[in-house]
């Protein structure tokens, strides 16, 4: 499951949503930007950064991680990244501050010692999302973000009740953009069912959906952007072809060289039926017995 994505698509929709988590947000939360940065010499990008206001004088800059597995050099990457990016643009902030945000403590490095002035201290907040409380009575935001790990027998029931609680207090446009998170969300959590086993559980189409109609048409559109602008048919059939090997590794994993060999030799149609047909498999076993079909 792509937790870092999905998180990091609730902080575009919702830049304040970083800030329910701090005990003293910034009285200027409203006005933060969500954005990734760069910095070079040595080249790194900072996928979660929150900036403040510009028009408002040097302010102070979030760092967001997002960890779902053990990583036993994070702070020290982190801590090098971020502080060179501070250094760099010194003049733009007047402080830096760093939110680290766990599934659970037990993901978190276990050798911590060296960098224990800073997480004792108040620039470097942790958050565990399994002791926030209660999914049921936590704002809506916050709520999506617990839903990633939440157990997939009681996640269903869960993404049901934060549905019913969207569409009956969200006004339009926002519940809409709440909805296609959370339909994300479930899709990439139940990567191994049918797409008509997703929609049971929610209770909706997922047609209907930004979601499916992203993975639904984003090799036929790459495919067709592809041919027009090299205006040859082998570029939308690479395209095609990149795009369903993509997706198929995310959802099951690296494919065997056999499987990629005979994907590969498809011709464009069948291929463009493969990125729509590949949303129902659950194994592949599946996709074995489709390519067999063909």
């Amino acid at each position: 499951m792509k937790r870092d994505s999905i998180f990091y698509k609730l902080f575009q929709q919702s830049p304040t949503l970083l800030f329910e988590l701090l005990e003293n947000p910034p009285a200027n939360a409203g006005s933060y930007r969500f954005d990734s940065v760069a910095v070079k010499e040595p080249r790194f990008e900072i996928d979660g950064v929150f900036l403040p206001p510009e028009n408002e004088g040097a302010g102070t800059v979030y760092f967001c991680e997002v960890q779902f597995q053990t990583d036993e050099t994070l702070y020290e990457r982190l801590f090098a990244e971020s502080s060179l990016y501070f250094y760099r643009n010194r003049s733009r902030f007047s402080d830096w501050q760093a939110v680290l945000i766990y599934p659970s403590r037990n993901i978190e490095q276990s050798d911590i010692h060296p960098h224990r002035s800073l997480l004792n201290g108040d620039q470097v907040h942790r958050v565990y999302l399994d002791e926030l409380g209660d999914i049921r009575q936590l704002p809506l935001w916050v709520a999506l973000m617990v839903l990633t790990t939440v157990e997939e027998e009681e996640a269903p029931e869960q993404a049901r009740y934060l549905l019913t609680k969207t569409r009956q207090q969200v006004p339009q446009p926002m519940s809409n953009a709440i909805i296609e998170v959370l339909t994300t969300i479930m899709v990439y959590k139940f990567g191994q069912v049918s797409r008509k086993e997703v929609e049971v559980m929610l209770g909706i189409t997922l047609e209907e959906t930004q979601v499916y109609r992203e993975i639904k048409e984003e090799g036929r559109e790459e495919g067709r952007e592809e041919g027009r602008e090299e205006g040859r048919e082998e570029g939308r059939e690479e395209a095609t072809l990149n795009l369903v090997t993509r997706l198929l590794s995310r959802r099951f994993g690296e494919l065997t060289e056999e499987m990629r060999t005979r994907i590969s030799s498809l011709p464009l149609p069948v291929l463009e039926e493969l990125a729509e047909s590949l949303l129902d498999f659950t194994n592949l076993a599946d996709l074995q017995s489709w390519l067999e079909q063909r």
